[in-house]
């Protein structure tokens, strides 16, 4: 049966490809589950009475068990529950320890940061505080004042009673993969602030102007009680849009004279800001600024919303004279407002979880390819013969990635027949 097949096999390829089968025969039925934790019934459609139908109606009504926040506890080690226990102290040094086990690329440091992750997720649902928290991410060209503006914002809101964490994102050298993390530097007041928490980290060749592991850091700063975490990333042009993926708010720091109309018309980080702030609107530049926010404005009227609910809107503020830093919080506070209201932050966050899933999901696929045995004989081969111009990237690239499958098939068979 297709059941004990896909059970059976180790292969992730070959799996996916008998879970396919079995959803695809022809004969299809409607189970009832019953949900008793929140007493609702619902149906769930199936394609066979085949036994790993009932295998999936089981293990789901089991999966709250399995995955629930004291079984994912269990599995997290002694050193890193006493770091949980203490991690909405006012010591920082406690989620720092946490924040730097995620973004280790050790096999035992990332096996327990999913358990500590997927723990605290847990928590905060069942507690029903995963939406008590706003994330607000801000990016921009080099030079739009971000860290300057990060240090006004965040001490008005720590002066307004809000605990703020500050992730600053910093580039990492295509050199020597090195990186500065100089923004810490650059906020003085708010890095000694006892309601704040400032956490510089490098790119390491992650693209879209954020790391891999900031989406679990976020989580981490909720978890120690900042009820605002705000995303700082590298100074980023048209395209870098991947912060958008893992915030509420999504806010682009421009300077003023930025460009014409055409510029706010372009696709990319413009069409995809939620609200856009024109800094440095001050002294000489006041004029420029005010003609900034005008341009701004009028390109958002001609291109299409990003939301149904929210249309993009374009304020100033200086981040020097802190005058009109107000006015900006007000207007975040008013789309968070909107998006609650009609249910689109959850259904963002939700979205938001999934894309992430995914893009870790291509990238550990990528690290098992590229660790494949097999697949490291054969690469500098075909990298040779790219090089020569006797194949296409496009014709070595699938030789390669079929030789991964091979292998994979190969090394299943063989601890099937052990």
């Amino acid at each position: 049966m297709l059941t004990r097949s896909i059970i059976k096999t180790k292969n992730i390829v070959q799996k996916s490809s008998l879970i396919n089968q079995l959803f695809n025969y022809k004969n299809n039925f409607n189970e009832t589950i019953k949900d008793n934790n929140n007493n609702n019934y619902f149906k769930r459609n199936f394609t066979s009475y085949d036994e790993l139908g009932r295998n999936f109606l089981k293990n789901y009504r089991n999966v709250k068990d399995e995955f629930s926040s004291s079984k994912l506890y269990e599995k997290i080690n002694d050193e890193n529950k006493e770091l949980l226990k203490k991690i909405d102290s006012k010591n920082s040094l406690y989620l720092s320890k946490l924040i730097t086990t995620v973004e280790s690329t050790r096999e035992d440091h990332q096996e327990q940061s999913r358990m500590i992750i997927s723990y605290l997720s847990s928590l905060a649902k069942e507690k029903g505080t995963q939406y008590n928290s706003f994330r607000i991410g801000i990016s921009g060209p080099p030079g739009a004042g971000k860290s300057t503006f990060i240090e006004a914002f965040g001490k008005y809101l720590t002066s307004l009673g809000h605990r703020v964490a500050v992730l600053a994102i910093d580039p990492s050298s295509v050199r020597s993969g090195g990186s500065i993390l100089g923004d810490k530097t650059r906020m003085t007041e708010l890095a000694v602030d006892e309601n704040a928490y400032v956490r510089p980290s490098a790119t390491r060749g992650s693209l879209g102007g954020i790391t891999k592991g900031t989406s679990d850091t976020i989580i981490l700063c909720e978890s120690a009680g900042y009820d605002i975490v705000i995303v700082e990333t590298v100074g980023v042009g048209q395209s870098e849009v991947s912060i958008d993926d893992m915030v509420d708010c999504f806010v682009l720091l421009v300077p003023p004279a930025n460009g014409d109309e055409l510029q706010g018309l372009k696709k990319g980080i413009v069409e995809s800001a939620d609200i856009v702030v024109v800094n440095k609107a001050d002294g000489e530049l006041l004029p420029k600024a005010r003609f900034t926010v005008s341009e701004y404005t009028s390109a958002f009227k001609l291109q299409r919303p990003k939301n149904q609910h929210w249309i993009s809107k374009v304020v100033s503020c200086s981040s020097i004279s802190k005058e009109h830093i107000d006015k900006v919080w007000n207007t975040m506070c008013e789309f968070k407002k909107v998006m609650m209201n009609c249910g689109d932050l959850k259904t963002k966050r939700s979205l938001q979880k999934e894309t992430f899933m995914k893009k870790l999901l291509e990238e550990e696929l990528l690290t098992l390819l590229y660790h494949n045995e097999d697949v490291q004989k054969v690469i500098p081969y075909f990298e040779q013969q790219v090089k020569d111009g006797i194949l296409s990237p496009t014709l070595a690239s699938n030789e390669i990635i079929k030789t991964f499958l091979i292998s994979e098939k190969n090394n299943n068979n063989n601890y099937n027949n052990k």
